[in-house]
């Protein structure tokens, strides 16, 4: 379970999914999914994916991510869109999971999850975190009236406020460390 996760009960596995060091089993979709982020991209030192609710939502809309808001704006055109084609387990998707994830920070695979690709992994961290808060913010308004009548942020300004974004990207790591002192406080327990 996640909440049994521990530094001292991880594992590494290598590009071939041997594990280099750990006696723990690994999910092998899980396996291919962030075998093909780490193989295609050199800054890719922290992949996250995730099956919230609202990440799933959204993935599950046919037009993806809308700009309804300040913190979705953020990820204008830094989203890459996957095709779902079942249960990772088929290494050879790894390729198709590259192309769609291109250079942008974040993918969406469809009728799946969530992904963040980050530098540290305070980058990949904070990337989820507010895609995901965008996700639930557009599960909330879809239920107030079914995006009929949502006012979406026009393309320009979206790409302005994602370049706003940009320039502050470097505070992540000042939030993560707000984030740890939180669990230290919770349950420090994760670093054993």
């Amino acid at each position: 379970m996640f909440d049994e996760v521990t530094a001292s009960n991880l594992i590494v596995v290598n590009a071939q999914g041997e594990i280099i060091s750990g006696d723990a089993k690994y999910n092998p979709a899980g396996f291919t999914i962030h075998s093909a982020v780490h193989n295609a991209r050199d800054d890719a030192h922290c992949v996250i994916h995730t099956h919230t609710l609202a990440g799933m939502a959204v993935a599950a809309c046919e037009k993806g991510l809308l700009n309804l808001n300040q913190i979705s704006a953020e990820f204008h055109q830094q989203v890459g869109y996957h095709e779902y084609e079942g249960v990772a387990f088929n290494l050879d998707e790894r390729e198709r999971i590259q192309a769609s994830l291109g250079n942008n920070m974040a993918l969406i695979l469809k009728n799946h999850g969530l992904l963040s690709v980050g530098e540290t992994v305070a980058d990949a961290f904070q990337i989820m975190f507010y895609l995901n808060k965008a996700c639930e913010i557009q599960l909330a308004a879809g239920q107030m009236s079914g995006l009929s009548s949502i006012d979406i942020i026009p393309d320009k300004l979206a790409s302005y406020v994602s370049g706003q974004f940009k320039k502050v990207a470097h505070e992540r790591q000042i939030v993560w460390d707000a984030w740890l002192r939180k669990l230290d406080r919770i349950d420090p327990s994760y670093k054993e």
